[in-house]
C-alpha cells in the first residue's frame, strides 16, 4: 500500500474512532433522559434546594441551560449535591456528567484529575468576614487570629500564602463542609471566616445576625469558577463551553427573554448566527438549529441569570463587576457563533 494511502486510511480511522468517542456522553445523557449535574450541597445564588427540594441559583441555572439545548427542556436535570473534597471524584467516575458547583480553575486540576474547566462563569477571589466588633478594617490586622476555613479548597492554600507573606502568625479551624464551617463562625469558635467573596455574600444571609458582620476590603487570589467535564469526550467538551459562550453571546447581542422573538426575526448576521436562521452551528455540536434558541426562551443569556440568581434582583445584591462583558467594564468574553 502506498504511504499516502496509509496516511489516509490512518487518518480516517482515527476520524472515525474520534467521533465514536466523542459521542459517549451526548448519547448516554440522551439515553438516560436527563443531565446529571454536581452542584453544591447548598450555596444561596449559586445552587441551593429550597424545603421542597427545588434547586436554584447561578450554576442551576447553567446545568438547566445544557438540557435546554439538548433537550428544549430545562427540567430535565438531575442535581447531585457534593461536598468540596468530593465532587472531583464523582465527576472522575462517572457519577455525574458536568460539575457546576463553585470550583477554581487551576493548573493542577486541570492537568492531574483526568478533568477539563470549560469556561469560567464567574470571576472571583478569596476574601476574609469578621464581626464588626472586632473593628477590624482589613486583612492586614488579623495577625494572631482564628480563621474557619473548608477543607479540600484552595482557600486553605490561599490562606497559608497570605499569612506567611505577611509575616503574620493565625490559627486555622478547618470544617468538611461549609454549613459546619459557617455554624463555626456564626457560633464563636473563630474569628474570621475566609472563603470566596461570592460565597462571603451567600454564606453571610445565614448567619443569626448578618448585620453583625463586615466583608473586609481585600481580595487576595484569583478564583475562576466555573464548570469542570471529564477528559477524553470532546463533543461533551464544546458543547458544555459553547453553551456558557452562547449566554455571554447572547447578551452581547442584546438577545433575552424579552426580545427573543424580535432576534428570530432580524437581518443582522451575527444575530441570524446566533439564534440558527443561518448556518448550521448547532449540528456541529451535535444539537439542533435552534440550540441558542432553547437556552434563551427557556434560562435566560448570562445577564438575566446573573441578576437574578446573585446580583440586583437577587438577596445577595453583588455587582456585576469582573463579571460585567468585556464592552462594559468586565471580563466576561466570548469567542463569536460563526
Amino acid at each position: 500500500m502506498k504511504p499516502v494511502v496509509i496516511r489516509l486510511a490512518l487518518a480516517a480511522a482515527f476520524a472515525f474512532t474520534a467521533q465514536a468517542a466523542s459521542a459517549q456522553t451526548l448519547k448516554t445523557v440522551k439515553d438516560r433522559g436527563t443531565v446529571v449535574c454536581g452542584v453544591s450541597q447548598g450555596l444561596p445564588g449559586f445552587s441551593n434546594p429550597d424545603d421542597k427540594g427545588n434547586w436554584t441559583g447561578l450554576d442551576v441555572d447553567f446545568c438547566r441551560a445544557v438540557a435546554a439545548a439538548i433537550f428544549n427542556d430545562a427540567t430535565k436535570v438531575k442535581f447531585t449535591p457534593l461536598s468540596a473534597k468530593d465532587r472531583f471524584t464523582a465527576l472522575q467516575s462517572g457519577e455525574i456528567d458536568v460539575l457546576s458547583r463553585n470550583s477554581t480553575w487551576t493548573s493542577s486540576r486541570d492537568t492531574s484529575l483526568g478533568l477539563n474547566f470549560a469556561a469560567v462563569n464567574y470571576y472571583d477571589g478569596q476574601g476574609f468576614m469578621v464581626r464588626k466588633a472586632l473593628k477590624v478594617n482589613s486583612a492586614l490586622e488579623l495577625n494572631g487570629a482564628s480563621v474557619c476555613t473548608q477543607t479540600g479548597t484552595t482557600t486553605e492554600l490561599n490562606l497559608a500564602d497570605f499569612f506567611r507573606t505577611h509575616k503574620m502568625k493565625y490559627e486555622v479551624i478547618a470544617f468538611a463542609t461549609a454549613d459546619e464551617t459557617v455554624k463555626a463562625y456564626d457560633g464563636g469558635r473563630c474569628d474570621v471566616f475566609t472563603t470566596d467573596v461570592s460565597q462571603l455574600y451567600a454564606e453571610k444571609l445565614k448567619l443569626t445576625n448578618a448585620n453583625d458582620h463586615v466583608i473586609l476590603p481585600e481580595v487576595i487570589s484569583k478564583e475562576p469558577l466555573g464548570p469542570v467535564v471529564r477528559h477524553g469526550d470532546d463533543q461533551w467538551f464544546d458543547i458544555v463551553k459553547w453553551t456558557h459562550y452562547a449566554m455571554i453571546n447572547a447578551e452581547e447581542l442584546g438577545v433575552s427573554q424579552k426580545t427573543l422573538d424580535e432576534a428570530l426575526k432580524s437581518t443582522k448576521p451575527d444575530v441570524k448566527r446566533l439564534v440558527g436562521t443561518e448556518g448550521n452551528y448547532g449540528e456541529q455540536l451535535g444539537l439542533t438549529k435552534d440550540w441558542i434558541v432553547r437556552i434563551v426562551k427557556l434560562v435566560g443569556n448570562y445577564g438575566e441569570t446573573f441578576d437574578r440568581n446573585v446580583g440586583p434582583g437577587s438577596k445577595l445584591g453583588i455587582a456585576r463587576g469582573l463579571n460585567n462583558l468585556w464592552n462594559n467594564g468586565g471580563i466576561q468574553y466570548a469567542p463569536p457563533v460563526r
